[in-house]
């Protein structure tokens, strides 16, 4: 007889709804008036027990998603477990968590930060690159072309508040299949990224099997959150940095950028991609300058 799963432990969340969009007058090249929609942008301020840690810049459509992933990238907090509640308060803009029993050495390690490429609030606490040598990716882990495509596709079939308002970044969690299993924007690639790790704390999912995409460059911030999350695939639609290429080699991470259409760059973790030259055109017989040409 098959027993079924004790529930999933979630800490107490709030519920907080915040406009994603906000109404302005535009005046055009030829002084046409017009009504558009921008981004919304907040400050999110984060107390956890009555403590300040830091202000989110952002725009507001998962805070209890994003400060939990926050505080699980940060590495402030192990295990969600650890967390009682989480409660956001748009009248004051702040977010109250609160823990079981506090975080250790919170003073030590919340003094040095990081500033970051990351637009927006882009800082990690200090001593996040120290535990990188700790993150193992499988090693065994594959993705198909074919499921980048249908990926690619995915994300440029998606509703979103970009192709409403455009200045935000998105992120999207995929199965290694390629089906879509989270979508998040922000202001902030970094938010994005942080409240889908805190969605996947939430519903208890792991990701050595995994696929993550952001419309943002590969930094290394990026590949350190994603490979804290054990996510083996990095998607972009933007490039990468020097850093963020050495940190995905360093973890065994798959990078993968410039994806559009068919085309993409693997710039690391070259062993996990299955190619199906199938799925291509053939090129056309390459010119050569030195060739004789036809009469």
């Amino acid at each position: 007889m098959n027993r079924p799963e004790p529930p999933r432990y979630r800490p107490e969340l709030s519920d907080a709804r915040a406009r994603l969009t906000h109404e302005v007058c535009a005046l055009d090249e030829r002084g046409r008036r017009s009504t558009i929609a921008i981004p919304a942008e907040r400050p999110l301020t984060v107390y956890v027990d009555k403590r300040e840690i830091v202000t989110l810049m952002t725009l507001g459509g998962a805070p209890e998603a994003l400060t939990l992933g926050y505080l699980r990238n940060q590495r402030l907090v192990r295990a969600i477990e650890d967390i009682v509640s989480i409660q956001v308060d748009w009248a004051v803009d702040a977010v109250a968590v609160v823990t079981r029993n506090g975080i250790l050495d919170v003073e030590e390690r919340t003094a040095k930060k990081v500033v970051t490429t990351g637009c927006g609030q882009g800082s990690v606490f200090g001593g996040l690159m120290d535990e990188v040598d700790q993150i193992a990716l499988p090693k065994d882990a594959r993705l198909a072309q074919s499921v980048v495509y249908r990926i690619v596709d995915t994300i440029r079939t998606q509703q979103s508040i970009y192709k409403q308002a455009g200045s935000v970044h998105g992120c999207a969690l995929f199965s290694h299949a390629g089906e879509l299993l989270y979508f998040v924007e922000d202001v902030g690639r970094h938010n994005a990224v942080d409240a889908i790790a805190g969605l996947m704390w939430l519903d208890g999912l792991a990701g050595e099997d995994k696929v993550f995409y952001t419309t943002g460059r590969l930094t290394s911030e990026m590949v350190i959150k994603g490979a804290q999350m054990g996510i083996p695939f990095l998607l972009s639609r933007s490039g990468t940095t020097q850093m963020g290429h050495m940190v995905a080699e360093k973890v065994g991470m798959s990078l993968l950028a410039r994806c559009s259409g068919k085309h993409f760059l693997l710039l690391a973790g070259h062993e996990r991609l299955v190619l199906e030259p199938d799925l291509l055109e053939p090129l056309n017989a390459p010119y050569h300058a030195h060739a004789p040409r036809p009469a």
